[in-house]
């Protein structure tokens, strides 16, 4: 007997990494082995390979010594998706398919008892890092095709069954044609969407001003209110205002969803992802992670999109104070004993708020049943760290029923194109500035905004520096006023933000659980 070698490809977070697949077949005492650090998943592949190979000829498992290697023995490799990978390598070992053939190709796919190939998750940026690392083809189930397809620079080719497979490879090696397996057909119609236009929501000019400004400037937004007032309406027309996304974070976007199994139309997502978890969501489905597998949470699944909290205060408070690090860096850490994983997170958090438990305090509250202690605890979840962070902070007043009269506002077109006017000004602006390539204000070091060449004089930032020494603002908030101040005058078309504009940052600023 002798040694097969081919490739598959682990994940760890959503970047994947190649695996050489190493298998040994030799006589003596039947057995069959796994080693390097593979999961439940992967020490069970065995019983799943030895019943597919009965139904190859000539592949008698059951009566062999085998001995698979899954290299680098010391990274830790999750899932079902190494069945095809081993049962190939196994194959060359044993002469069943030529050896020459299959060791350059990534093998991706989980055996049914039948031999048929079952689609996987993570296959987009698995295919992507077999094209990082110079792979040419790649072997995907038949329903992950069109997936792997989405990755440029390798040749995918489709499988359904093991039986199959096998027999095309032997084909290769007598130089005969190969037929392309049917893959499963796609549905090219698009999905209709619900219509979510910003002039549906009557009144709340100042609501609709902050939205515009955290939309063209990237923004965290805070909106406290009574139910019913439009909170949930305003949060959910923020991503139709954001640009398309670009090449890298569409494909950043569309690997994170295909990790999680949510890439249901097989397509790259163009749009920013609009991600609103329960409020009895658990600390790892909103930051991710897991006792087994580390999986990503929906900050991750937000990633360059809008992360919508409503009812806030009902989180739980170990989950709120979660975000504190994801807002400031971008992304989170999962630190677990066996290996630490790291996600992207860069997201835009909208928060939303009623005025306490019962809803009704607002205004004279007359119909208010809340207590002073009950207002400051439901509040209290929103500490003044996670709010530091927030840099804009709105009241949402109910409408009246005079608005209903009144002409629709500006549609989400016309803002959405003061939006895009705005962040091509901060792109020209910042071009150069910024290491990690995001051009928006809301990511500009505030360092940097005070340094002498972007420093604003002394009668434009008068109101934050009295703020400043009063103690009503930090200097994490003074750096995020003077940010959204650059944004209203982008907004506004001015080359630098004047009093006005820094006196409208700071108004967006307040203490909106106190105020309520």
């Amino acid at each position: 007997m002798s040694l097969g070698r081919t490739k598959a490809v682990g994940l760890s977070g959503v970047n994947g990494f190649i695996v050489e697949v190493e298998a040994h077949v030799a006589g003596g005492l039947p057995g069959f082995v796994i080693s390097g650090l593979g999961d439940s998943a992967v020490k069970q592949s065995p019983e799943r390979i030895k019943a597919v190979s009965s139904l190859v000829a000539e592949m008698l498992v059951n009566q062999r010594r085998v001995t698979v290697n899954l290299s680098p023995a010391g990274r830790r490799k999750v899932g079902t998706g190494f069945d095809l990978a081993i049962f190939i390598a196994v194959a060359a070992a044993m002469n069943i398919v030529p050896a020459e053939v299959v060791r350059e190709v990534v093998h991706l796919g989980e055996l049914g008892l039948d031999g048929s190939v079952r689609g996987v998750t993570g296959v987009l940026p698995a295919a992507h890092a077999a094209s990082l690392a110079g792979v040419r083809h790649v072997v995907v189930p038949a329903v992950n095709a069109a997936e792997a397809r989405l990755v440029t620079g390798v040749e995918v080719h489709a499988v359904s069954d093991v039986r199959e497979l096998v027999q095309r490879y032997r084909d290769l090696s007598r130089g005969l044609v190969v037929v392309p397996v049917e893959e499963p057909p796609r549905d090219e119609a698009s999905v209709p969407r619900t219509s979510t236009d910003l002039s549906d929501v009557l009144g709340q000019a100042e609501a609709k001003i902050a939205l515009e400004i955290a939309a063209a400037g990237g923004h965290h937004l805070l909106l406290a209110g009574p139910p019913g007032a439009g909170k949930t309406m305003l949060a959910e027309r923020l991503p139709a205002l954001l640009p398309p996304l670009e090449e890298d974070q569409s494909m950043s976007v569309t690997a994170i969803h295909s990790v999680l199994g949510l890439l249901e139309d097989v397509r790259l997502i163009t749009r920013p992802p609009f991600v609103a978890p329960h409020h009895g969501a658990s600390q790892s489905a909103i930051i991710g992670g897991g006792s087994g597998h580390i999986r990503p949470g929906a900050i991750t699944q937000a990633n360059c999109g809008v992360l919508f909290l409503d009812e806030t205060p009902e989180f739980d408070k170990a989950v709120l104070q979660a975000l504190r690090t994801p807002l400031e860096r971008g992304s989170v850490t999962i630190a677990r004993a066996h290996e630490t994983v790291t996600f992207p997170a860069r997201f835009q958090l909208v928060l939303a708020a009623n005025p306490c438990p019962c809803g009704n305090g607002w205004g004279q509250g007359l119909d208010c049943t809340c207590s002073v202690a009950m207002r400051r605890s439901y509040f209290g979840k929103l500490s003044g760290p996670l709010l530091d962070r927030v840099d804009l902070q709105v009241h949402v007043q109910p409408p009246g029923l005079s608005l209903a009269a009144q002409p629709p506002g500006a549609s989400t077109r016309e803002v959405a194109a003061r939006v895009a006017a705005a962040r091509a000004v901060q792109r020209e602006r910042w071009r150069g500035l910024l290491i990690d390539g995001w051009a928006l204000n809301a990511h500009v070091p505030g360092s940097l905004l005070r340094s002498p060449a972007w420093a604003l004089p002394a009668s434009a930032t008068a109101p934050l520096d009295r703020a400043l020494d009063r103690g009503s603002i930090s200097l994490r908030g003074y750096d995020r006023s003077l940010r959204s101040a650059w944004t209203v005058a982008d907004l506004s078309g001015l080359q630098r933000p004047g009093r006005d504009q820094v006196e409208l940052a700071l108004s967006m600023r307040g203490q909106v659980g106190v105020a309520a």
